[in-house]
């Protein structure tokens, strides 16, 4: 009963989406895990809640995380986050089931909003043409990588907290906006001429900042910027998170507004010994994220503990075991329960689930009649198509459903509704 119960949440939200026509997709909660590797080869472990050593991505998944992101560097020292290393983790991302995330930097090391150092083998370049050319080269040639190992992005960053561009000083937006349209464009162009259904990301900081992204984006619209989605960074204290996240909801809902784009949150941490305040500040996100249409919400690097001076992860140093902060994970949910789907909606649609040998039965309510119905695959694929003459009620017989989760899409004169169905 619980594993149905949460099989109908899960639809209903997409079934919201659909209605609203957004994509077909879970809302994702992903972890930044870019170094996993290096952390392995220094004698790191993880272990699970119940104190059982395991891989850190099996952890994460039995938590309830659903996508991996993997940060992209040029030409690093050690290799660390580098092409080699980078398909490597995104093929054991693939393999524990996760969807993936690629995060380039154009840099050798570290890009975000105080750098954005070009990589040494382009630091002589000066013409933006060709640190175009280069953008793209080096977007490719690691998207084909990928690729090759088997596994398909679903989302890829062009440039990793570009709050003033990138590739200084010849991308730096302030000095010039247009290079930085340009640049954008390339890493846009060359992640869609290998994986065309990617979602291309422009990736800023500081998600509450509105005048900021405001600054930003009017200045990439004006000058022809192509990508998909506004990322986020949101890094609030264990004072401050509501603040921040009421901010972070009016920021996201004036993007989407103002410039037709989807949103997600890229990055967010909080002090691992500030687990209470994280979670909370966790389930607050999520739950805005969700309720404005957005993608889903990643922490950055939470399997992070004793390491490189980075303290807001959710890992216990002294035992070696995620914090409670990642309870949340698993346990958040949709803000509208499936009854309240269904019965505010002007049609029933019965019984639910359905028995593989039953008749399914749609009524209009509150006056409405059914003009026209679709049954669909969560895939969003029309599987059955069908146009009663403006009827109450009406019954599809021996409709032959696999057992699984469909949509009944029903259309009426002024509106129209998406109602989850189980098929047992």
């Amino acid at each position: 009963m619980k594993t149905l119960k949460f099989k109908l949440i899960a639809a209903a939200i997409t079934a919201i989406a659909l209605l609203n026509g957004r994509p077909l997709q879970a809302q994702v909660k992903g972890a930044d895990v870019s170094w996993v590797t290096q952390m392995e080869a220094s004698g790191y472990v993880w272990y699970n809640s119940s104190g059982v050593k395991q891989d850190v991505f099996t952890i994460l998944k039995g938590l309830g995380f659903n996508a991996i992101r993997l940060r992209v560097w040029v030409n690093p020292s050690g290799g660390w986050c580098g092409k080699t290393d980078v398909v490597n983790k995104a093929k054991r991302a693939k393999a524990a089931g996760f969807d993936v995330m690629l995060d380039f930097h154009y840099s050798d090391s570290w890009a975000d909003p105080g750098k954005q150092t070009k990589p040494a083998a382009w630091s002589s370049i000066t013409d933006i043409s060709q640190l175009c050319t280069q953008v793209y080269n080096h977007t490719l040639d690691v998207c084909n990588a990928v690729k090759s190992a088997g596994v398909t992005p679903k989302w890829v960053q062009v440039g990793n907290e570009t709050n003033n561009g990138m590739l200084w000083p010849e991308g730096k937006a302030s000095t010039n906006m247009k290079n930085f349209a340009w640049l954008v464009n390339s890493g846009n162009d060359a992640v869609k001429a290998v994986f065309p259904s990617a979602v291309v990301i422009v990736h800023l900081s500081n998600g509450y900042d509105n005048s900021l992204y405001r600054w930003l984006f009017d200045g990439l619209k004006a000058n022809g910027a192509r990508y998909d989605c506004i990322g986020m960074s949101l890094y609030p204290s264990p004072s401050d998170w509501s603040t921040k996240t009421s901010q972070c909801l009016a920021n996201m809902k004036d993007m989407k507004s103002r410039y037709g784009k989807s949103v997600m949150i890229c990055e967010v941490g909080m002090s691992w010994d500030q687990p209470t305040a994280c979670g909370n500040f966790l389930k607050d996100i999520i739950a805005k994220v969700r309720s404005v249409g957005g993608l889903g919400v990643f922490y950055w690097e939470p399997q992070a503990y004793n390491w490189q001076g980075y303290t807001l992860g959710a890992w216990d140093p002294n035992t070696k075991k995620p914090t409670a902060a990642l309870s949340v994970i698993a346990s958040a949910k949709a803000p509208v329960a499936v009854e309240n789907v269904e019965t505010q909606s002007p049609f029933a649609v019965y019984p639910n689930p359905l028995a593989q040998n039953q008749p399914l039965v749609i009524k209009a309510n509150h006056g409405n009649s059914i003009q026209k119905v679709k049954i669909l695959t969560v895939n969003g694929q029309v599987i059955g198509e069908y146009t009663p003459a403006k009827c109450v009620t009406f019954s599809l017989n021996q409709l032959r459903l696999a057992p699984g989760t469909y949509f009944v899409q029903i259309e009426a004169l002024n509106n129209r509704t998406v109602q989850t169905l189980i098929v047992k």
